[in-house]
């Protein structure tokens, strides 16, 4: 479902009184919602035709500094404009706030003639239209899950985030007593956003202390990265109107479970078919499928900086976490990277366990179906599926285990430089390499605690 609103009922609604705003959004590097908030009756006179931003919010890190270092922009260039062209396919009400509404834009060079080819959702449509070439379209689903906390953004920030206390007490997976208590956050998230027109289909409680899942129903790429940062955005903000913090942080302590993201993924043909779906098969999978697979084993090192942008995402990497450590896969085996669902059915998917909470999916997805085209068009092969528990093993499978290590995958990837072009693939080693820079840098409190006294 795209958004709810066409722009002749957006500017019934401004007349009416019942919106006055208008959020005109880009999507950031990082997955985020970046722009402005327009008076509704300028919007429908004339920003819904284009608007502008300035050029860094595509070469800035999480704390909006400007990195060195970008080819596309710099000091040196002087920071100019990019066009926001307004999406008006995904214009919606966002309806967590009041009279307001909220659009998507593609982010174009200063005259409007061409769309950045470094921009999250220019790199996703590249790919989606890659495919059709091909006779597929891809569809998709996320996962969402975030830890809900007592203290607000605000509280925390002012005390050091050294009192991070969950909303609950105890693991709450599947838990309905625990989870009513939730309600106040939950229940508004998954009416507002349903009436945003983003389909929620429930939220539960996930394997920890004050964490929630929220599922939203599947579809095609692009509306599946629309709906996750819409989504994600409305958890922030109703947190934060209730007095709570919502954080999608991967890992924020070594000794509780961290917060995933897991992207459902299959291919239909043009007339709407499962191309991953062959009843005469083994596991209902057909050559498609087994081909794309191979090309996600094949090259999961190459894209898990956009599955696990930031420091803290190899954090989630550990034994017996849910979070898979090896480029293995595996038939509903929630242990391996790459599982399968649905086999021997229609329905039949590849589900990615390796992206953390903190993932921009446009990123991810691009990059998951430019590996899925490769292993097409190389006729890849996954092998066996492994069978028992995915974390026993050794040998060379494993996930990049470092920032460090994930940047080297991507530098020196041929597959997502001849998918995304060098120049884009330059851009976000450079944002990975300042994330390890920036980190580098810091004294943490782990190092201060252990060797304060005793080194």
């Amino acid at each position: 479902m795209p958004g709810n609103l066409t722009l002749d009922a957006l500017k019934k609604a401004v007349n009416s009184g019942e919106i006055d705003t208008v959020l005109a959004c880009i999507v950031d590097m990082q997955g985020r919602l970046m722009g402005k908030r327009l008076v509704a009756q300028y919007f429908i006179d004339s920003a819904w035709e284009e608007t502008h931003c300035c050029n860094y919010l595509l070469a800035t890190d999480l704390e909006m500094f400007t990195v060195e270092g970008y080819a596309s922009t710099s000091w040196q260039a002087g920071y100019g404009d990019y066009v926001m062209k307004p999406d008006l396919s995904t214009l919606r009400r966002a309806a967590w706030l009041d009279g307001t509404a909220l659009v998507l834009c593609d982010v174009m060079d200063h005259h409007g003639h061409e769309e950045i080819a470094h921009s999250p959702r220019a790199m996703l449509k590249r790919q989606v239209a890659r495919l059709a070439d091909m006779g597929f379209a891809p569809v998709a689903a996320t996962e969402l899950e975030f830890f809900i906390f007592e203290k607000s953004f605000e509280d925390m920030a002012r005390e050091g985030y050294r009192d991070l206390t969950p909303i609950s007490a105890y693991n709450e997976d599947y838990h309905i007593l625990q989870t009513t208590k939730e309600e106040g956050i939950m229940r508004r998230l998954r009416n507002t956003l349903c009436a945003s027109g983003v389909p929620v289909e429930g939220s539960k409680g996930e394997a920890e202390t004050g964490q929630e899942e929220l599922n939203i129903r599947y579809g095609g790429a692009m509306e599946t990265a629309e709906n996750h940062v819409i989504a994600k955005h409305a958890a922030k903000e109703v947190g934060w109107q209730q007095g709570h913090s919502v954080s999608f942080l991967p890992k924020w302590r070594h000794d509780k479970v961290g917060s995933a993201s897991h992207v459902h993924q299959s291919l239909a043909t043009t007339d709407g078919k499962p191309a991953f779906y062959d009843k005469d098969a083994e596991l209902g999978m057909s050559d498609i499928a087994r081909h794309y697979l191979g090309g996600l084993l094949k090259y999961a090192s190459d894209f898990t900086v956009f599955m696990a942008p930031y420091v803290n995402s190899y954090k989630r990497f550990q034994k017996g976490s849910f979070a898979p450590t090896r480029k293995v896969w595996s038939v509903d085996n929630r242990t391996a990277a790459f599982r399968l669902c649905g086999d021997t059915s229609p329905a039949v998917r590849i589900e990615c366990r390796v992206p953390g909470a903190d993932v921009n999916p446009y990123l991810a997805i691009a990059a998951m179906l430019a590996a899925g085209m490769a292993g097409i068009e190389e006729k890849l092969d996954p092998g066996k599926p492994l069978s028992g528990d995915a974390y026993d093993g050794t040998g060379d499978d494993h996930i990049p285990t470092t920032l460090r290590e994930a940047t080297d995958a991507l530098r020196a990837s041929q597959m997502l430089r001849a998918a995304f072009g060098d120049d884009v693939v330059d851009h976000y080693v450079r944002m990975a390499q300042w994330e390890q820079e920036a980190f580098d840098a810091v004294v943490t409190d782990w190092e201060i605690a252990r060797g304060f006294e005793r080194a």
